[in-house]
């Protein structure tokens, strides 16, 4: 694992180079601005491909990337934080130039990023995958700000290390609530595996606590197989509140610990709330948003509608019928690369195919999972095969797909983290 300690040495060791002109004139320029999933893979095959053939750039303020996905499992006590942690030595490795700094700004016309320091980054392709931010004031009463109280745990890190420490000293017999967001959102079943796993918890160490589910939409990814996993496991202790019951209608008051559900106010012990996404903040700076507040793309190589040199991956897009998932990011990255070597160095590009699983885990050794195999049609990411668990599966099969789950992580990292 990379320490912080190397990613800001071998930086600065690079500084002055960003800022003298490249010694491999005419060498086409790929910035990639986020290093998540969908950034860090980009990045890293980019330039393990290209061989030399592009400059390729990383721009990502955080030293060590700590993944949502499986994030849940930390909080369930099923994986360590250190395990969903990751360095980018890897993709310094293959070649690719790591700027520990933060995006604020895309000239679009001249083709150069801006950032927080004040370096300016020429570009040739642009790749934008900052993930979500959050949509101010959709849940009233909650802002970033009250998230030391309420937090969200929905962009891994501190937050998630924050709530589970909340949970974990959680008053015998307390309540603890989670706000679910309006669609779309990044993991649509995230917010329920989740719960599973806050209730995992809850029954060992707290068997009397409720769980309160406030949510805004009518239906929910997965929601039979969910319904069925707690009634096994946690017969009881968890409550949803949806739209028809004022689940739409909320509002939290974190100074004194209440929710308030159409107008009623309760007290609650730990609040998770969840708010309304859209697109990473640099996305709309550069006027790549449209009204949903997602960046549209095409399907057939990930780029901008409004740009055909920048190409705007995972979370952030606006995906057709693909979910927001890591696996995802993933996938639509490994399209992208290829019709960016295409462009710049000529290479053929083979037809986009994108796939997506998403894995949920209900207790240790019971996961369920949903997925598709998805291509270019009717103008979008259109989904052509499909699958989900079945209800009343056996115990076999819920392991295999438990064990199913944790490889992928584990191959997926290192696909996108070198």
């Amino acid at each position: 694992m990379q320490t912080r300690r190397r990613f800001l040495g071998s930086a600065a060791a690079l500084g002055a180079a960003l800022a003298a002109p490249s010694l491999a004139q005419g060498t086409p320029r790929v910035v990639v601005v986020g290093g998540g999933a969908g950034g860090a893979t980009a990045a890293l095959h980019l330039a393990r491909q290209a061989a030399g053939a592009l400059d390729v750039t990383l721009v990502e303020p955080n030293p060590i990337y700590t993944t949502c996905f499986f994030s849940n499992h930390y909080i369930g006590g099923l994986r360590s934080l250190d395990s969903l942690q990751h360095g980018y030595g890897g993709l310094a490795a293959a070649g690719v130039t790591l700027v520990p700094d933060r995006a604020i700004g895309v000239d679009r016309l001249a083709r150069t990023v801006t950032l927080a320091g004040g370096a300016v980054l020429p570009y040739d392709r642009l790749v934008l995958s900052p993930g979500i931010d959050f949509v101010p004031d959709s849940v009233p009463g909650w802002s970033p700000a009250m998230a030391e109280i309420m937090p969200n745990g929905y962009r891994a890190g501190p937050e998630i290390t924050l709530l589970k420490a909340q949970i974990e000293s959680m008053r015998e017999g307390g309540t603890f609530c989670i706000v679910t967001p309006p669609d779309p959102y990044r993991c649509p079943p995230g917010p329920y595996e989740r719960i599973s796993m806050i209730a995992h918890v809850l029954k060992q160490r707290n068997p009397t606590a409720r769980i309160l589910i406030l949510d805004p939409k009518p239906k929910y990814s997965k929601q039979a197989l969910f319904e069925e996993g707690w009634q096994n496991h946690y017969t009881g202790m968890i409550e949803r509140i949806g739209p028809d019951m004022g689940g739409d209608l909320i509002e939290v008051r974190p100074q004194t610990m209440e929710v308030v559900i159409d107008g009623e106010a309760e007290p609650v012990d730990v609040c998770n709330v969840i708010p309304a996404q859209v697109a990473g903040r640099i996305v709309a700076e550069a006027g790549l948003t449209d009204d949903s507040g997602w960046a549209p793309v095409r399907p057939e190589d990930m780029t901008s509608r409004l740009d055909d040199s920048v190409h705007v991956l995972g979370d952030a897009a606006l995906q057709g019928d693909m979910p927001k998932s890591g696996f995802a990011a993933n996938s639509q990255a490994r399209v992208a690369v290829q019709a960016i070597l295409g462009a710049l160095t000529g290479r053929a590009v083979p037809p986009a195919e994108y796939a997506s699983i998403c894995w949920s885990v209900l207790a240790p050794g019971d996961s369920v999972k949903v997925g598709a195999v998805y291509a270019p049609q009717d103008d979008k990411i259109s989904s052509v095969h499909g699958f989900i668990s079945q209800m009343n599966e056996d115990a076999e099969t819920r392991q295999a797909t438990y064990a199913e789950g944790m490889g992928w992580y584990d191959n997926a990292t290192a696909d996108m983290f070198g």
